[in-house]
C-alpha cells in the first residue's frame, strides 16, 4: 500500500525570508521564497516526513522549485518564457532528470487549471507583510486555503501553477486532499539577485529520459 503522504506530496508537487518591504504593491523580477511545511492525516501531525522544506527561486522568467523531506526530495526548474521544464529527483536510490515540453508541462499540472481564488475577510501579519485570506478548490476536490500579501507582486506569475491566478504572494497556505492536509508558511524572504547558477543543469550523474518515459516508470514529474 501506498504511503498517502507520499502520494499527496508528490500529487502536489510538481511543489519562502528577509526584514519587510516598504508597503504598497512591488513587482518583484528576483526572489527567494523558503516555506517550513508540516503534514497532517486527519488532525495527527505526522512525524513520517521529518525536517520539511520548499523553497522558491525566482530569476525572470526562470523558477527553481525544491521540496524536501524524510521521504524524498524533488526540484523543479521551469522557464515560462519557452514553457519547457526539467524535473530532478532521485528515485529507489536512482537519480532521474525528466524533460518536459510546454504540452508535458500543461498535462502535468492541469489539475490546477480553472481554480479561482476568493478573498474571505480574515487578515493577519506574516513575515511583517499584511496578508489576506482567499480559498480555492481544483477540479479534483483538493481545497486550497492561502494568505497572500499584494505588498509583493512576482513579476513571473507562472512559478507556480497553482497560484498563478492569486493576485499576490502566497506566505502560508494549507492543500487538503482527503483526510490529508499539507501546512505552509513561510520562513524567510529575499529579495536580493538570484544566482544565474540555479538553473544550471547536471552535466553527468543524473539518468535522463523525457516525460512520456517517466509515466511508464510512474515516477512522472
Amino acid at each position: 500500500m501506498k504511503n498517502p503522504i507520499y502520494t499527496t506530496l508528490l500529487l502536489i508537487c510538481f511543489g519562502l525570508l528577509l526584514s519587510p518591504a516598504s508597503k504598497g504593491q512591488k513587482k518583484i523580477a528576483e526572489l527567494t521564497l523558503i516555506y517550513d511545511y508540516s503534514v497532517f492525516i486527519g488532525n495527527v501531525k505526522s512525524d513520517d516526513i521529518g525536517a520539511a522544506s520548499h523553497t522558491v527561486y525566482i530569476k525572470g522568467s526562470k523558477s527553481r522549485s525544491e521540496m524536501s523531506n524524510a521521504l524524498f526530495s524533488s526540484t523543479t526548474i521551469f522557464d515560462a518564457n519557452t514553457g519547457f521544464a526539467v524535473v530532478l529527483k532521485e528515485v529507489s536510490g536512482q537519480k532521474l532528470l525528466i524533460r518536459l515540453n510546454p504540452q508535458n508541462w500543461s498535462e502535468k499540472n492541469q489539475m490546477y487549471e480553472g481554480i479561482v481564488f476568493k478573498t474571505t475577510g480574515e487578515t493577519k501579519d506574516i513575515a511583517g507583510y499584511r496578508c489576506v485570506k482567499a480559498t480555492g478548490q481544483t477540479k479534483s476536490g483538493m481545497l486550497i486555503s492561502v494568505y497572500y500579501t499584494r505588498d509583493i507582486i512576482p513579476e513571473n506569475r507562472q512559478y507556480d501553477p497553482a497560484f498563478r491566478t492569486l493576485d499576490g504572494l502566497p506566505l502560508e497556505y494549507e492543500l487538503t486532499n482527503g483526510n490529508v492536509r499539507i501546512q505552509y508558511r513561510v520562513s524567510r524572504i529575499n529579495l536580493n539577485p538570484v544566482p544565474a547558477s540555479k538553473f544550471d543543469l547536471p552535466s553527468s550523474g543524473y539518468r535522463e529520459m523525457n516525460y512520456e518515459e517517466s509515466k511508464t516508470m510512474n515516477v512522472g514529474g
